[in-house]
């Protein structure tokens, strides 16, 4: 019985095919699959604003399958976008971090109590390193809490009415904008030039409705479904208070 339990195992074992499974064929350049690769709605030639964007990205950002940070890197030219991954900054495996963040023309886009309007910035020089943090929001806050350099950087905040575009995929609140929005709106303020706000989000659209033709179904943001009673998750009462403290700051700037 068990020789037989045997050959049956070395039977199976022999007709595993020796080749591996075909792959979908990948965009060199995005590594998305070619047939939903983005890269033609790309900026013509990268951007060269004269701001670097400097990305503090979460770890588990880097997983997703649908983010918007690799549009944004290849959106703008090589030294203009740079991407650091950890969950605090600056560390070891930063190389040149702690140097960009301690520059005095270096800014954090982040909605504090201190936050300035980014288009306030006094002009005293021609070119700023604009820091965003990649992630969702309650990574966002806990990379801000364990990176203490970035409470002492100069905070900026967006004013704007743009909704998001990122349409499949959840945001907060109705306000929310995708990191590649977020920082092609503030290129777009900070310079006084639209080209990035209309330029660099293209990849976006496309993605979103390569998607949408393939199964995916708009989202409401999280307020929008909470207000509405259609939320599926209950929620406690600390991001309860979140959502609303979110919503009345963006009604206050309307």
């Amino acid at each position: 019985m068990f020789q037989s339990d045997e050959n049956d195992v070395w039977e199976d074992l022999s007709n595993i095919p020796a080749d591996p499974p075909v792959m979908r064929d990948l965009c060199v350049n995005c590594q998305r699959p070619s047939v939903v690769c983005w890269c033609l709605a790309l900026p013509s030639e990268r951007l060269s604003p004269r701001s670097t964007i400097i990305l503090l990205q979460h770890p588990a950002e880097e997983k997703r399958c649908l983010r918007t940070a690799p549009m944004l890197q290849l959106g703008l030219a090589p030294n203009k976008c740079l991407i650091f991954k950890g969950k605090r900054f600056p560390s070891l495996k930063h190389e040149n971090l702690e140097k960009l963040l301690t520059q005095p023309n270096t800014v954090l886009l982040y909605p504090s109590k201190t936050a300035i309007d980014i288009r306030s910035l006094e002009l005293v020089c021609d070119n700023y390193n604009l820091v965003l943090i990649d992630g969702t929001w309650p990574q966002a806050k806990a990379i801000f809490a364990s990176s203490p350099i970035l409470h002492n950087l100069r905070h900026v905040k967006l004013m704007t009415t743009n909704t998001s575009s990122y349409i499949i995929r959840t945001q907060p609140t109705e306000g929310c904008l995708s990191t590649l929005e977020t920082a092609a709106e503030a290129l777009s303020q900070l310079e006084n030039n639209s080209i990035y706000r209309e330029q660099l989000v293209q990849p976006l659209h496309i993605l979103c409705k390569y998607q949408l033709e393939n199964g995916a179904v708009t989202h409401q943001s999280k307020e929008f479904l909470i207000k509405t009673n259609t939320y599926p998750k209950l929620i406690g009462k600390r991001l309860s208070k979140l959502l609303r403290s979110t919503s009345d700051n963006i009604e206050e700037k309307v």
